[in-house]
């Protein structure tokens, strides 16, 4: 075992590397030899350490099955033209997260452990960094709480874990959309805006009835009215309307506060287009896409960066796409994939060096 830096290192003794094909390799089904865990007791985080990746030994009584106090981020890291490894804003996802944390009654994890030991980790496990277009290193740290006791209460006990996992593209095709209409994901004053597993779990079944429809994923409206957007699915959602890309905006806390969203904005603006974060309802919606003033429709998120929406239905209304005559989101997408990788100048200072 080593010490380095204030973390534990526990190595592999034979990486699965050697054994694993990082070409199209889908999304989070493999993991990296190692992973980062450290435990939050008697109010402060002991000592971190890195160690195999391997599975867990928990009580049944343990309190995140019970009573769901669970967070998680996610983040991807790159490997630029130079061969350096780059991982994308994750400040901010650290920001988040804490965020995410004290909206669930946790502890907030101290920078030198999330930030200093997501380097650490990355730094021994690089070589999982597929070196390929369209692929990268996804980051997922995550907090549970610990207790083994039953009893609806905020937990003494709390494990935070950061695992890492090869992956390619995630959408490789445009999405059919459908717009929900009995279901809602978020309510004003709930935890829309936090990344708890809870908002994940409570939108399975919805997305599983969109699937069985034939479509990708669910775009959530309003819980009041049923009338505004709010996300599309894992990710937010914006509109080109004429010389206007409009995003539903987050005032309310019941969209996620994006990191791939707010580079987007910035992106957009630059290409010259007024971008708004408003109410923007389905009705505003049809009617721009009738008068021919919709013109592209696509989500963000870590994970698929940008993904494009060939379809979009409500009620019994359908708009279709065609998503090979767009400018404006694969402009985007290929300036934020050629700053990822350094072929253009990163003037926002978005990029960890490790």
């Amino acid at each position: 075992m080593e010490a380095t830096s204030g973390f534990k290192i526990t190595r592999v003794k034979q990486s699965r590397l050697t054994n694993t094909s990082l070409e199209n390799i889908p999304f989070g089904r493999y993991f990296t030899d190692h992973m980062l865990e450290v435990d939050y007791e008697n109010g402060e985080w002991k000592t971190p350490e890195i160690k195999p990746y391997q599975a867990l030994m928990f009580e049944p009584s343990l309190a995140v099955f019970h009573y769901g106090q669970a967070i998680f981020e996610g983040i991807k890291a790159y490997r630029d033209i130079n061969g350096n490894v780059q991982i994308f804003r994750p400040h901010d996802n650290f920001i988040r997260f804490n965020i995410s944390a004290l909206r669930m009654q946790m502890p907030e994890v101290p920078d030198d452990i999330f930030i200093d030991g997501m380097a650490a980790l990355i730094n021994i496990d690089n070589a999982w960094i597929p070196n390929m277009e369209n692929h990268a290193l996804y980051i997922r740290p995550f907090m549970i709480s610990t207790d083994e006791a039953i009893g609806v209460r905020p937990s003494s006990k709390y494990k935070f874990i950061i695992l890492l996992s090869p992956t390619g593209p995630y959408y490789s095709a445009p999405m059919r959309i459908y717009a929900e209409e009995k279901y809602v994901r978020a309510v004003p004053g709930g935890i829309g805006f936090a990344k708890a597993a809870g908002n994940y779990g409570a939108v399975m079944h919805p997305s599983a009835e969109a699937h069985a429809k034939g479509y990708d994923q669910v775009l959530w409206m309003d819980a009041t009215e049923h009338k505004y957007v709010q996300e599309c699915g894992t990710m937010n959602v914006f509109f080109i309307i004429g010389n206007t890309a409009i995003t539903p905006g987050l005032d309310e806390g019941t969209i996620l506060a994006g990191v791939t969203r707010d580079s987007v904005i910035t992106l957009l603006k630059e290409t010259g287009l007024t971008v708004e974060e408003r109410p923007l309802s389905i009705e505003e919606i049809i009617s721009a896409y009738q008068s021919g003033e919709l013109k592209e429709v696509f989500g963000t998120g870590t994970a698929a960066t940008i993904a494009l929406i060939k379809e979009l239905k409500y009620k019994d209304y359908s708009m279709h796409f065609d998503t090979d005559s767009w400018k404006i989101a694969p402009a985007v997408l290929n300036k934020m994939d050629n700053i990822k990788i350094g072929t253009i100048p990163d003037i926002y200072n978005w990029l960890h060096k490790i």
